[in-house]
């Protein structure tokens, strides 16, 4: 297994890059980089990270920004009492979060603006199935 997984679309076109991240929650990031032999989707934004094309450890810049709930912008509705409001929806995976973090060489860096508790520490990302 590796730490980052290839992403494709219906067609078997690159789409994006993925990562698991050690706070619960996964990443897709569409990025600069193409597989070799492969070609890209269309359906590929126009946010775009810089990826070093090794998925074994993966390095992606600028940093990676994930808001859920109440952080995220425009959202309306808190997912902190999914529990409490909804008891059929007590395993939702979503909960209200910031992860901010950059990934250099295999290795996940959680800035200090992180809700959970892996803020300001530096981990190993984990394996992917791939």
């Amino acid at each position: 297994m590796s730490k980052a997984k290839i992403i494709t679309d219906s067609d078997g076109r690159f789409c994006a890059v993925r990562i698991r991240c050690p706070a619960g929650h996964s990443h897709a990031l569409p990025t600069d980089w193409t597989p070799d032999g492969m070609e890209r989707s269309p359906h590929i934004g126009a946010c775009q990270w810089g990826f070093n094309g090794n998925l074994d450890r993966p390095t992606f810049s600028p940093s990676i920004l994930s808001r859920s709930g109440h952080y995220a912008n425009g959202h309306a509705e808190c997912w902190c009492n999914m529990a409490d409001r909804m008891p059929s929806e007590s395993n939702h995976p979503e909960w209200c979060y910031i992860c901010h973090s950059f990934v250099r060489d295999g290795r996940i860096e959680f800035l200090s603006d992180c809700t959970h508790a892996f803020a300001g520490q530096t981990v190993e990302l984990p394996e992917i199935d791939a």
